[in-house]
């Protein structure tokens, strides 16, 4: 008996082709490939003709033109400041630090260290103030590099840089741009620090030289306007005497988050804000105008990819030039005068309306004890109106005006008291030293009692129990109060920044002194009335309100 067995496919094939089947398209494939053959022959017989007898006798060689100056003028500016713009390197050797301890409630950060937090050779520390640059856990690890860039100011080698730039380094080396190259090991010219202001992020430091080094010119930073040209010049990723152009974007800009009683973090930083490209290592870099004066030193940037992305900051060239000559002055260091308040540097317009200066004017939060203030009895919830006659702006005003003064002196101060019109004559005192025991909040370790309902939660978003003794103490409570346990997300309380952990000690100028007063109060409050709250913390009172939707 046989089986059956597959038939051979190369057989099968034969087959058919041989019968006729599939004739026409062996025929075309056969075609095609005499076809691809033919071209390359003939292609090679072409390529072959054009190297070996085409004449190019008659081809114009290519002449470079005489250098042209473009019309506008950064190549002009780039070259004239750049050799007083300098590249900084520092080493910080390891030290033991105590690890920090854990908050709840940290506050967002969104200017991001442009390295993305990862301590490497190439980091810039820029962001000192908002938590990046050096400190932490980091440090053990070994030595630690930084780099950054500064700008000479003065031909005897003083160069102004950022405080976060050589903030706890070792060694500091600065190299110009006309410095030979000494291969890896060679960092430059060693330097030393004349003196920093933390509050402003400024350095001055300084380097030995035997001969009148290259300068650059400081301009008046309230010229700049929105929209001018500008450039940014320094060592992006150690690549030095990079420039990179852009414009103002804005003015003034404060970049502080608000801490927890909603005062800004720093009063003494307000920058200018450019496109111009600014990167790792650009930090304390100058930002320079179409004529080539430095209106700002390039500071920090807003960025979420570590690099780049057209929103950076420079601490105006006026700044500059004040905390300069202080720095370099016999005490190098920054003297600010105080009269010894705090106050919230932007309470909403419920809480102006209420107190009456929605036309200007500042609250006070809290008299810090032995300060001029106090000394010329101003208490907390005054209203400061006027400066020698002069109405006061906002807080900013305020603080301008008061840190400029010379300690010794003193002003005439108008302020509102129950709505009276008073005045008050007032000592200027050093801002450090009054504000040197101001510190901290109350602790996230408190144990405070569980949330309960409450008359305003419903209404105002919040539940408060009664105030915890040791925070009582802590804070000086003398008339009572209510402590916020919670805050539900998107209400009231919520919209106007009512913080959890805060405690309520007035509404509508009306005591708080426990719990039954606050259910009373809230219980009155209708829709479309101004709400405003007296919350109490370590640094004083604040005032939070705003319209009750």
């Amino acid at each position: 008996m046989t089986t059956s067995a597959s038939p051979n496919p190369v057989f099968g094939l034969w087959d058919k082709l041989r019968n006729g089947r599939f004739t026409t398209t062996f025929a075309v494939l056969a075609a095609l490939s005499i076809g691809i053959l033919a071209g390359s022959v003939l292609t090679s017989n072409v390529s072959g003709k054009e190297q070996q007898h085409i004449d190019s006798s008659n081809a114009h060689p290519l002449t470079i033109p005489d250098p042209v100056t473009l019309s506008n003028g950064f190549s002009k500016i780039a070259k004239a400041v750049g050799p007083a713009v300098v590249n900084i390197n520092t080493e910080s050797l390891p030290k033991q630090t105590p690890a920090p301890r854990g908050r709840r409630g940290t506050q967002r950060t969104p200017i991001q260290p442009p390295d993305g937090g990862d301590q490497g050779d190439m980091q810039d520390f820029f962001n000192r103030f908002f938590g990046g640059g050096q400190g932490g856990d980091d440090e053990q690890g070994g030595l630690r590099q930084a780099l950054g860039s500064g700008f000479i100011v003065d031909s005897q080698g003083y160069i102004i840089t950022n405080n976060h730039v050589v903030d706890k380094a070792d060694k500091i080396w600065v190299k110009l741009s006309t410095d030979p190259d000494g291969g890896p090991g060679d960092h430059g010219r060693p330097a030393t620090v004349i003196g920093v202001d933390k509050d402003t992020d400024i350095a001055v430091i300084k380097i030995d030289t035997k001969e009148p080094l290259p300068t650059i010119k400081l301009g008046n930073s309230d010229g700049a306007q929105v929209g001018d040209w500008v450039l940014a010049i320094g060592s992006p990723f150690g690549l030095s005497q990079t420039v990179s152009a852009g414009i103002v974007s804005a003015k003034n800009r404060s970049i502080d988050e608000p801490s927890a009683n909603g005062v800004a973090a720093n009063q003494f930083q307000k920058f200018i804000q450019t496109d111009a490209a600014i990167n790792p290592g650009n930090s304390g870099g100058p930002l320079v105008d179409m004529t080539g004066s430095v209106i700002g030193m390039n500071t920090a940037i807003y960025t979420q990819s570590m690099g780049s992305e057209g929103v950076g900051f420079a601490m105006p060239s006026n700044v500059l030039a004040s905390v300069y000559n202080m720095l370099i002055g016999p005490e190098h260091k920054v003297t600010r005068g105080s009269i010894g308040v705090t106050f919230q540097a932007a309470p909403s317009s419920a809480v102006s309306r209420m107190y009456g200066f929605a036309s200007g004017g500042v609250i006070i939060g809290q008299i810090v004890p032995g300060g001029g203030a106090a000394k010329a009895g101003l208490q907390p919830g005054d209203v400061l109106v006027t400066i020698d006659g002069r109405a006061i702006k906002d807080g900013d005003d305020l603080v301008a005006d008061i840190s400029a003064r010379k300690i010794g002196t003193s002003i005439k101060l108008g302020y509102l008291r129950a709505g009276k019109q008073n005045t008050a004559t007032v000592a200027i005192g050093d801002r450090a030293k009054t504000y040197a025991d101001i510190a901290g909040g109350p602790g996230d370790d408190d144990n405070t009692a569980p949330p309960e309902i409450d008359a305003g939660q419903n209404k105002l978003g919040i539940t408060v129990s009664a105030v915890p003794a040791a925070i009582a103490s802590k804070l000086s409570l003398k008339s009572g109060g209510v402590m916020v346990t919670s805050v539900r997300s998107g209400s009231f309380a919520d919209e106007i920044n009512l913080l959890k952990g805060q405690v309520i000690i007035e509404i509508n100028r009306k005591p708080v002194s426990d719990e039954a007063a606050y259910r009373s109060i809230v219980s009155g409050l209708k829709t479309g009335e101004d709400v405003v709250f007296v919350v109490r913390d370590v640094r004083g009172n604040s005032y939070v309100g705003g319209t009750l939707p």
